[in-house]
């Protein structure tokens, strides 16, 4: 077995927690901080944008980007971010992991100060420059799913690597977070040094010049944590798993340890890992027969979650400032300056991340490792799916009660957290064998984000449907969110059902899990039944 003839992974497996550990959950998380910071910043800013640039002299409307627009500028980093775990995910897999980490930083940093700096002659030509830097913004980010999560899930050991991959990740809730306090400084301090009428006072003076200023701003603003740390994302080691495993390299594998944990000497067993490697490597390759035999359950599990998941989760944090519009938690946008609407926008959607959101992460980190990655998952899906039907059932009751809403609304993305959102990052890390891991991961994480494209693209489309109470074109209407609602509640029953293909991997070491500790030889009947023990029954 494997685990029985590496002491390189023993050691992993059973290392005591670490600072190394701590060092690599910031350097890893840094990325996804920034991640969250860029892909969400920019639902605070898409009313402004409209205000600004669609703005139609004589109109009875303040200006709005239109559905077309508003769709691509969301979701355009979505396709470059699905484009990206794919790519990433096969080349970590190929050149090692760290090899193109620092590439993918660099594209993110390249491309925040670019959007920002976003130009042209008309409106059209602007939004089109926005969206070609979006979309490199999002390659960059998609690198960071499959080499975050694999790095950290073969730094960790087995108890508490659930935890550890779930840290990483739930620095998406301080981007989030950090993103709406961002616009609410930078929104207050325009607010204050250049105050406005509201567009129903003075339609030409509710949209100052310098507003321009605040959502670029706004979006530069993420470069910066990915700047600070792209100097100890480089002085990161191989992992040892990679090193061992795929590169057949013992030497270089015990010397990264050593840089890593303070264990004391690892034995240097070139000959047996040479042995491992070789059959591991010339067993089966990615999506043979015997890859699907004993991984394609898996696989399917991890892609159908995360692809449902993210059609949820990413209409909910993408509109939800229009959602609060339509429930009238927020004020209509004649009723407010261009600045104004953009700090209630950017208070509303702290507040969630706050209350919902952030919570949610860190109950994964504290209880993964006790309640396992299914419990969690299923449950999660549950508890969405029953909120988001007591909104829609109820809806014409929450438009009179928005606080009431608001509660139930930011509850779904504790669960979201507190479930499927962070499970389906952590379970792809760990069921795939070291070969594969990286790709399996970028496949996973590639699915979900087609998910966030149908969610950006699909979810205004529903939610304009037509109403006779439409005040503001271009806006979700009451009767499109709640058909959407419901909608989203229909993706979150079909995740819960696709649960039942993943398998739990809780106080498992990866090989154990990934079935890189068993032989290849034997029948495909011995294969079948390992692949059964390790996937949770239905």
């Amino acid at each position: 077995m494997v685990k029985q003839q590496l002491q390189v992974l023993d050691a992993l497996d059973s290392a005591k927690v670490q600072l190394y550990h701590f060092k690599a959950i910031v350097v890893a998380g840094m990325g996804f901080f920034t991640d969250a910071y860029d892909l969400f910043c920019i639902s605070l800013v898409t009313k402004l944008l409209g205000r600004i640039y669609y703005y139609e002299e004589g109109s009875s409307t303040p200006g709005s980007l239109p559905p077309n627009v508003n769709s691509a500028i969301s979701g355009v980093a979505f396709c470059g971010t699905l484009a990206g775990q794919l790519f990433f995910g096969w080349l970590g897999d190929k050149m090692g992991r760290k090899r193109v980490y620092g590439l993918t930083l660099v594209l993110m940093v390249v491309c925040s100060v670019a959007s920002g700096l976003s130009f042209g002659h008309s409106a059209k030509a602007t939004m089109a420059t926005l969206c070609f830097f979006r979309f490199w913004l999002g390659f960059g980010i998609g690198g960071d799913y499959p080499l975050s999560a694999t790095i950290m899930s073969e730094y960790a050991n087995k108890k508490t690597r659930g935890a550890f991959i779930a840290a990483v990740f739930a620095m998406q809730g301080f981007g989030n977070l950090t993103g709406g306090i961002i616009a609410l400084i930078v929104s207050a301090a325009f607010k204050s040094a250049y105050p406005a009428p509201s567009y129903e006072v003075s339609p030409a003076l509710s949209t100052v010049p310098a507003a321009d200023y605040v959502w670029r701003i706004i979006v530069m603003v993420g470069a910066i944590p990915a700047v600070l740390t792209y100097y100890w994302r480089m002085k990161m080691p191989e992992t040892a798993r990679y090193t061992a495993l795929v590169e057949k390299n013992a030497k270089q594998a015990a010397a990264d340890m050593a840089t890593v944990l303070q264990e004391g000497e690892v034995e240097v067993e070139q000959g047996k890992v040479e042995i491992v490697a070789e059959k591991q490597s010339d067993s089966f390759g990615l999506f043979s027969k015997q890859f699907l035999r004993r991984y394609g359950l898996h696989l399917l599990g991890t892609t159908t979650t995360w692809f449902f998941l993210d059609i949820a989760f990413y209409s909910s944090n993408l509109f939800q400032k229009d959602i609060f519009t339509a429930v009238n938690w927020l004020p209509k946008a004649y009723k407010m300056s261009a600045i104004e609407e953009t700090y209630k926008i950017a208070r509303a959607q702290t507040i969630i991340a706050l209350c919902g959101s952030l919570p949610g992460y860190w109950f994964t980190v504290a209880f993964i490792d006790i309640i396992g990655r299914f419990i969690i998952q299923l449950g999660g899906f549950l508890m969405m799916m029953i909120f988001m039907l007591f909104l829609a059932i109820f809806y014409n009751h929450w438009t009179s009660h928005p606080a009431g809403f608001v509660i139930m609304y930011a509850l779904t993305f504790f669960f979201a957290n507190f479930g499927p959102n962070a499970t389906t990052f952590v379970v792809p890390a760990e069921v795939f064998p070291a070969r594969f891991r990286s790709t399996c991961h970028g496949i996973s994480a590639a699915a979900g984000k087609a998910g966030a494209i149908v969610g950006a693209f699909g979810f205004l489309y529903i939610a304009q449907s037509q109403d006779p109470t439409l005040t503001d074109p271009g806006y979700p209407t009451g009767l499109g969110v709640k058909n959407a609602l419901f909608m989203l509640a229909a993706c979150d029953l079909l995740g819960l059902l696709f649960t039942f293909c993943v398998p739990e991997a809780k106080g498992i070491s990866l090989e154990e899990i990934s079935g890189e500790d068993e032989s290849d030889e034997g029948n495909g009947s011995e294969q079948t039944a390992s692949y059964d023990n390790r996937t949770v029954p239905v």
